[in-house]
């Protein structure tokens, strides 16, 4: 086989997500003050589009905005008011160390556990590395 005719089989055989150009978008939050608590009621939306279970980054927003709070019914309610701009330099945060991949950039991840540590496994390149675990 020349370069062209491999080239071309490597195309084909690759994943449809690695050829796909769809650039991703961190969801913003969507809340509210309800006098001294801050409500986000779009936390299913941005767990979704993390394709992370919404405990997890409920438990990560807490601990990482130091502020107690409660999910209720798809809903984040902090017990303090926390701005939105805060929130979201969070969720990107979260984004950056659970998401994307650090080789690739894609955000065609999965977390998975081995024994006690956890693995961010990309779908686009193979990459596999340790994540802290939450």
């Amino acid at each position: 086989m020349d370069y062209a005719e491999l080239l071309k089989k490597a195309r084909d055989e690759m994943p449809s997500v690695v050829s796909e150009r769809e650039r991703f978008e961190i969801p913003k939050v969507k809340g509210h003050l309800e006098g001294n608590k801050t409500v986000i009621s779009n936390l299913k939306k941005i767990a979704t589009a993390f394709q992370r279970p919404s405990d997890t980054i409920y438990r990560y927003l807490l601990k990482e905005l130091a502020a107690p709070g409660i999910m209720d019914r798809g809903r984040i309610i902090f017990k303090a008011k926390i701005a939105a701009s805060k929130i979201n330099e969070k969720i990107k945060k979260f984004a950056t160390e659970y998401v994307f991949c650090a080789e690739c950039g894609k955000a065609d991840t999965s977390l998975e556990k081995e024994g006690p540590a956890t693995f961010l496994k990309c779908q686009a390149c193979g990459a596999k590395y340790h994540v802290k675990s939450r």
